[in-house]
């Protein structure tokens, strides 16, 4: 891991920190009352664990111990125990004790970074092969069809129970069918291709759509969008992706590339 990825921890300490600075003592004769800004404390342990699982991921002793340090409210020591953890995270990263990208780290236990190197990537395999020798037919991305059967056959590489479109419950009062569910790990995933008339505010509003449709699924703990942008219309890809993603109580991962 890097130096970016050192300077995004500082940042997200530098906001803990601030979180400890809004302690305010409790009302006098009251007892267990937040004594810290809430909707702060939320927002900057939301921004914390989204950093820790989309880079070292879910099961790493740092999440997992950040998760279960911060989750008994928001209290000036529960905070300062977050903080802690983060340190001594840091530490590592600059020791050079946490080796290894997000790459390297997802093959591992993580298929949600799976799936966002898989489709970081997934520009590169679609323009490879339009490069065929002796100009055999290819596979042009055309549509949402083509983005769901080429990432279709990238899954088949790590993904063993992949179950294509598959009923999800109504929303709204009308149902659909998923793009893939990945039934052992229990991961929805959408997909959708960008296009001219695609505002936006719609595409937004598809995915809070969609987020609001999978929570319900029995069979999905987490829902992964991938967003196929070749042609840049999503003018601010990174502002949507932080506006929608989340790390619990239901992980939602949304990805628009190239």
């Amino acid at each position: 891991m890097g130096g970016d990825f050192a300077e995004r921890v500082v940042a997200v300490i530098n906001k803990g920190e601030k979180v400890v600075a809004s302690h305010r003592p409790n009302p006098p004769n009251v007892f267990g009352f937040p004594t810290l800004d809430t909707g702060l404390f939320n927002e900057w342990r939301t921004q914390a664990l989204s950093l820790l699982v989309h880079s070292i991921g879910s099961g790493h002793v740092y999440s997992e111990s950040f998760r279960t340090e911060t989750a008994k409210g928001a209290f000036q020591s529960v905070a300062r125990a977050g903080i802690g953890v983060l340190k001594a995270l840091l530490e590592d990263v600059r020791g050079g004790n946490l080796v290894g990208d997000s790459a390297e780290l997802a093959s591992g236990n993580n298929p949600l970074l799976i799936l966002e190197q898989i489709c970081g990537r997934f520009h590169l395999v679609a323009r490879q092969l339009r490069s065929r020798r002796e100009n055999r037919p290819t596979l042009s991305v055309m549509d949402e069809y083509d983005v769901q059967d080429l990432l279709h056959a990238l899954l088949c590489l790590h993904f063993e129970d992949i179950r294509p479109e598959e009923w999800a419950p109504s929303y709204a009062g009308r149902s659909s069918r998923m793009d893939f569910l990945l039934k052992p790990e229990q991961i929805v995933v959408e997909t959708k291709k960008s296009r001219f008339t695609l505002t936006e505010r719609e595409l937004g509003s598809e995915l809070l759509e969609d987020i609001a449709r999978y929570e319900k699924h029995p069979d999905c703990s987490a829902l992964f969008c991938f967003v196929y942008d070749p042609d840049g219309f999503v003018a601010n890809p990174r502002g949507v992706e932080s506006d929608l993603n989340r790390a619990e109580p239901f992980p939602v991962r949304v990805l628009i590339r190239p």
